[in-house]
């Protein structure tokens, strides 16, 4: 994976700034850069009781507990095993932080506003998405880590993370 700093990119004022473009089967998807904590390798990740069937479970990222979110099934995918070569989007929402499990992570670019097209231009309702940028190889859609969870699964979450937390 490329790395941009913000300093090299000039981009200004711009709402989009960089992202973090990441593969799902052949589809690429992307996440604001600012929203990402760290890339790592796909870990053991552990059963989360009573966790909405949205999240897969729980992983330990430097003594924090982090859900992980199942975005293959969130984007009707078709589920498959973990590979060695998955990783974990550690990103944070303005809840919690949480972890996506993605095939790849293949590069950060850098987009002005003119660049992404809404996702209520496309289609009037879309869920989980922000937008849609093209790039050289392809459509990439911008996830929204903030409309993931519906209320009741962030309720339901919420409980079933509250063990945990307690436990720290």
């Amino acid at each position: 994976m490329k790395a941009v700093s913000p300093s090299s990119v000039g981009l200004g004022e711009s709402k989009t700034g960089q992202l973090v473009v990441f593969g799902l089967d052949e589809q690429q998807y992307a996440l604001r850069l600012s929203a990402v904590e760290q890339i790592v390798r796909v870990v053991e990740i552990t059963s989360l009781p009573k966790a909405p069937e949205i999240i897969l479970g729980a992983v330990n990222i430097r003594g924090r507990i982090v859900p992980v979110f199942d975005i293959r099934a969130r984007f009707r995918l078709t589920k498959r095993e973990f590979l060695l070569s998955d990783h974990l989007i550690v990103a944070h929402t303005k809840k919690r932080a949480v972890a996506l499990v993605v095939d790849k992570v293949t590069s950060v670019v850098a987009k002005t506003d003119e660049d992404v097209i809404d996702a209520q231009h496309i289609s009037p309702g879309l869920e989980y998405l922000e937008g849609v940028v093209k790039l050289e190889d392809g459509l990439v859609f911008i996830h929204d880590l903030e409309t993931f969870l519906s209320v009741a699964e962030e309720i339901q979450l919420e409980e079933a993370m509250s063990p945990m937390q307690e436990a720290r």
